[in-house]
């Protein structure tokens, strides 16, 4: 540990157990939250690659790694270093304008009207028509593709959110988060998406504070997700309904039909979208952190299990109430605080679990899962040797711990060792309750799933219905990418989340202790096919 880490772990540490020494809580459950409140106080100004207050996040967590015993599997010690280009969106120096046939033009307001994205190189300019692709989603083994019959060359498209109750949710979720590419390899030179007013997640009024924050892209361009020049937005619900104008249909009606998941039709719409783009580019350096829990047995210790979680968060930002820094105390320094006590688990167990364990932070999950993808992709163990992934990524600790949302259990064996672990807890796993959101897909575990690993998520469970289903959602329309994600929010169920944390180390325990490595389901939309 570098002097400055010391330090900075010194301090942290002793500063942090003040929130909750007025707790008569357990000892996993004060370091849990002495650990959150370590990396989501004011001193780490919301985490933000490239960042001091990232670094310091980095320097904490390195130094508890270290403190548990634990082996350095990074580059550079418990680091993995990792290349970035962040690029910031002019949004107020860029343009955004509908056309008509006739040439009548329509300006949307970037900024205000419309997001422009910067997940990747954006072009400083595109003029283009648009093409009405409904769904947006390209699985044809399910019977459906969106982009049958459709002609995108040199076009832009535009999707709603939502997609068919016939498709499993995980296949509409992959196929999500790899329409860039696929609408690219089609001709197509952007995609605008459009969300319905029913599922809107975030407040569009929150939504136009995080874009005017940088985004990220990784700079080894064989790694991103989309090609450089792809022009990508999103329009505000209120104003979507101009997209549509002349063309014989209305977004409200196919929000409807959105909404109830049924068949959207494809239609080319009488408008072109004339855009110019003002955007800063940096490049910059901020590292994974790995530290490793060696295997037992000298047959299996060269195989790993992976238990992961993301530093990052949304930094310094737009105020809110007065708060200008996004802390990410839920999202996802309880994560980070939950690897950490699985660390402590596993490493005081009466015997190591026979494969390997690696316990892995990831950097730049709000930038669109980067750190997990380039570890996932340029990992510091052998590739091969990777045989699942434990993730955490907010959890929400807001009610008593009796059923457990497993994101991804149908789709490998890992499923079945989750119901087990979970049956001798009196536990029960329960269903997601909101496939379309794409949890599955927008979380790190899926990096490691695009590379053929199998793996799942862990979140407290709730149902539609119930008051758990309720506070989830407030905490999403309140504290979700929002500075209220703080260490002084009301609710947060300490031992109850230490409870989550020893399922997840006794399941890790039966998967690395397993004779055979997990295998993907044979009706898995995930199983890599030839």
């Amino acid at each position: 540990m570098t002097l400055r880490a010391s330090v900075v772990f010194t301090c942290l540490a002793l500063a942090a157990p003040a929130a909750v020494r007025a707790e008569p809580v357990s000892a996993p459950a004060r370091q849990w939250w002495a650990d959150i409140t370590a990396l989501a106080g004011d001193e780490t100004e919301g985490r933000l690659p490239g960042t001091k207050g990232y670094d310091l996040a980095a320097d904490y967590v390195a130094g508890r790694f270290k403190a548990l015993g634990l082996q350095p599997a990074g580059i550079d010690g418990y680091r993995q270093p990792v290349a970035f280009e962040e690029q910031t969106i002019d949004q107020g120096g860029s343009t955004f304008a509908l056309t008509a046939k006739d040439g009548t033009p329509r300006l949307l307001t970037p900024g205000k009207d419309v997001i422009i994205g910067g997940r990747s190189p954006a072009p400083q300019a595109v003029s283009a028509p648009l093409v009405f692709i409904g769904y947006g989603l390209h699985p044809p083994r399910f019977g459906h593709d969106d982009f049958a019959g459709v002609d995108l060359k040199g076009k832009i498209a535009v999707v709603i959110s939502g997609g068919p109750a016939d498709i499993p949710g995980p296949a509409k979720a992959a196929n999500r988060a790899a329409r860039a590419k696929a609408l690219a390899a089609a001709g197509a030179v952007g995609v605008i998406s459009l969300t319905t007013p029913h599922q809107v997640e975030i407040p569009w009024a929150r939504q136009i504070l995080l874009a005017r924050q940088p985004a990220m892209y990784l700079a080894d361009a064989a790694l991103r997700d989309a090609p450089d020049g792809f022009f990508t937005a999103a329009v505000d619900p209120a104003v979507s309904e101009a997209l549509f104008a002349g063309s014989g249909h209305s977004f409200a009606e196919l929000s409807a039909l959105a909404d109830a998941s049924k068949p959207v039709p494809t239609f080319d719409l009488p408008l072109s979208v004339r855009a110019s783009v003002k955007a800063a580019r940096r490049g910059l350096i901020s590292p994974n952190l790995v530290a490793e829990l060696p295997g037992g047995d000298p047959a299996l210790k060269g195989e790993y299990v992976v238990v992961s979680a993301h530093l990052d968060h949304l930094g310094v930002g737009e105020p809110i109430g007065g708060d200008r820094i996004y802390h990410g105390a839920m999202d996802d320094a309880s994560g980070v605080a939950a690897v950490l006590d699985i660390a402590q688990r596993l490493k005081a167990a009466p015997r190591p679990p026979r494969r390997s364990v690696l316990f892995l932070i990831v950097t730049a999950e709000e930038k669109g899962l980067l750190g997990s993808h380039y570890f996932a992709e340029r990992p510091t163990v052998p590739k091969d040797k990777i045989v699942a992934d434990l993730n955490f990524d907010m959890p929400l600790p807001l009610w008593p711990l009796k059923t457990v949302l497993v994101q991804g259990d149908h789709e490998s064996t890992l499923g079945a060792d989750a119901a087990a672990v979970a049956g001798e807890r009196g536990l029960a796993l329960t269903p997601d309750p909101l496939p379309d959101r794409n949890s599955f897909t927008r979380t790190d575990q899926f990096s490691f799933v695009k590379a053929g690993v199998p793996a799942l998520a862990f979140k407290f469970g709730f149902a539609k219905g119930t008051p758990e289903f309720q506070i989830e959602h407030d905490w999403r329309a309140n504290r979700y990418h929002a500075p209220a994600d703080n260490l002084s929010q009301p609710g947060v169920l300490k031992e109850e989340a230490v409870k989550l944390d020893a399922y997840v180390a006794a399941l890790a325990q039966r998967v690395a202790d397993a004779d055979a490595r997990p295998t993907w389901l044979p009706d898995s939309v995930f199983k890599p096919r030839d």
